[in-house]
């Protein structure tokens, strides 16, 4: 069976001083809505780009959102199999 299916992701990025925050959220295909959020610091020292805390910050939104997924999809699983699973990362 080959299926297309689209997922939207709301990205949302604050940038406030040196700390940068995103969050990250989606509903899954069973409505089940899931959510990330990451932030990043700069250091005093460092100079002000913008850009890298953004990165940061989105990408470790996006890590927990993929692990959550992931804890979603071994639930999900382990439901049908009647038996808890473990998905590594």
């Amino acid at each position: 069976m080959n299926e297309t299916r689209t997922i939207t992701l709301n990205l949302q990025v604050v940038e406030a001083g040196a700390k940068t925050t995103a969050d990250v959220g989606m509903t899954t295909g069973d409505g089940q809505a899931l959510h990330g959020h990451g932030t990043a610091r700069r250091h005093p020292d460092d100079p002000d780009v913008p850009q890298i805390g953004d990165e940061i910050a989105v990408a470790r939104a996006l890590f927990e959102l993929a692990h959550k997924l992931l804890d979603t999809a071994a639930h999900d699983i382990g439901d049908r199999l009647h038996r808890r699973v473990h998905l590594p990362a």
